[in-house]
């Protein structure tokens, strides 16, 4: 009985190891018969087709304000807030006030150019008035002049007769003669006098509504400082924040202390990043969809409107800032930085040649394909345009119906020389 369970054993080992034997040599030579059919030597092949290639350009961005659509209001002038009329998320229209700064020393200004300004006034009124009498006060002392000079003259040709007659005195003829010198001088002095206050009444009436004006220009001065004391909204929006508080100084230098955010939540752009590989392809006008994360079973349609020159490099990529218009409605959906994804439609294109991108290499800076020929594999350079999933397509080097290898084959002839 020992014996007959020891052959048993023995017989059973033997089959077990026979099993195993079988099974592996399978295995080997499944394995060299699936490793000899991928040799290159045996490579996959394909055909140039003529294709339809409807291309798009995916990306990623975020909703952001369009120029103009985000303002942060400021303070022009220096001061304390005494009141902040508006909180965040508030509707607001344009003109509307947003905050009061304290006027007290800006009113005081105010009055005291206005009492200035009246000052300049009154003075051009006075000029206008008194001048034209002082004219006239000149020409009457000049005619009085004029009188007394003609009464001097006719004294002196009497006292020279009378002289020549022997009936008067040297004496007497001399003070006459002596009159007759001032009279003359007296209407050269009238004179003078006239022509100054002609001439200085223009002068002084020009002086006086020069320094009205500016009396003017600085009351209007005054009454813009005073009118900065009061903020209001320039755009219509949504206060989106609110940087300063009731009682807070503020001090306006070279940047203006900014009291709170507004942004017009009716004109929204998406700002899609596009890589620097398909920015080549995106033309102003085309279409976009986007979809965002708050509303991802909802598409909101868009049209490029511009594209950026200036490249945006983030760790090492080269993206192109690409702004689409939302043409969809969006009022209360889509607020500014939410993260979209974008699709672009690009350009359609019909019945073009095609091979898969698996049979173009790149070698020596040329793109290469490998076409079966009689005499075996022969390299072709090739000139490739738009891909669209696995598909290239052929813009020069090949004709529809050729066949071409999926992988290089091992052994290839020199290639000819093709442009």
């Amino acid at each position: 009985m020992p014996d007959k369970k020891k052959t048993r054993s023995r017989t059973k080992r033997y089959l077990l190891a026979l099993f195993l034997l079988t099974a592996g040599s399978a295995v080997v030579g499944w394995w060299s018969l699936r490793s000899e059919s991928e040799r290159p030597d045996n490579p996959t092949t394909a055909q140039v087709v003529r294709r339809d290639f409807a291309l798009t350009v995916l990306a990623t961005g975020a909703v952001r304000p369009q120029v103009g659509a985000e303002v942060k209001v400021g303070a022009r002038i220096s001061g304390r807030v005494e009141r902040l009329h508006v909180d965040i998320g508030d509707t607001v229209k344009k003109g509307q006030e947003l905050a009061t700064l304290e006027k007290e020393e800006l009113q005081a200004q105010v009055a005291l150019c206005q009492a200035e300004l009246s000052e300049a006034e009154a003075r051009l009124t006075a000029i206008r008035t008194e001048r034209p009498e002082e004219i006239a006060r000149a020409e009457a002392a000049l005619a009085e002049s004029q009188a007394a000079l003609e009464l001097a003259e006719i004294n002196s040709r009497r006292l020279e007769d009378l002289r020549k007659k022997d009936v008067v005195h040297y004496l007497e003829l001399d003070t006459a003669r002596k009159e007759l010198d001032t009279a003359k001088s007296r209407v050269k002095l009238a004179k003078a006098e006239l022509a100054l206050a002609r001439m200085r009444m223009p002068d002084d009436i020009r002086v006086a509504e020069a320094q009205l004006a500016a009396k003017r220009a600085k009351l209007a001065e005054a009454n813009a400082r005073l009118s900065y004391a009061t903020i209001r909204a320039p755009i219509s929006g949504t206060v989106a924040s609110v940087t300063t508080q009731e009682g807070e100084t503020v001090a306006a230098g070279l940047n203006s202390p900014t009291f709170v955010t507004i942004i017009d939540l009716g004109r929204l752009q998406v700002d899609a990043f596009v890589d620097e590989v398909d920015i080549g392809k995106v033309k102003v006008e085309q279409k976009a969809l986007f979809v965002v994360d708050a509303f991802p079973d909802r598409e909101f349609e868009g049209r490029v409107s511009a594209i950026y020159p200036e490249a945006v490099i983030q760790d090492n990529v080269v993206n192109y800032d690409v702004v689409v218009d939302i043409t969809s409605p969006y009022e209360n959906l889509l607020r500014p930085e939410m993260t979209t994804n974008v699709t672009i439609f690009l350009e359609a294109r019909r019945g073009v040649l095609a091979v898969p991108s698996k049979a173009i290499q790149r070698q020596r800076g040329a793109n290469i394909v490998h076409v079966q020929t009689a005499n075996g594999p022969e390299p072709r350079k090739v000139k490739v345009g738009w891909r669209e999933n696995q598909w290239v397509e052929v813009l020069d080097g090949l004709s529809e119906g050729q066949t071409v290898y999926l992988e290089p084959p091992t052994r290839t002839e020199q290639p000819e020389s093709q442009s």
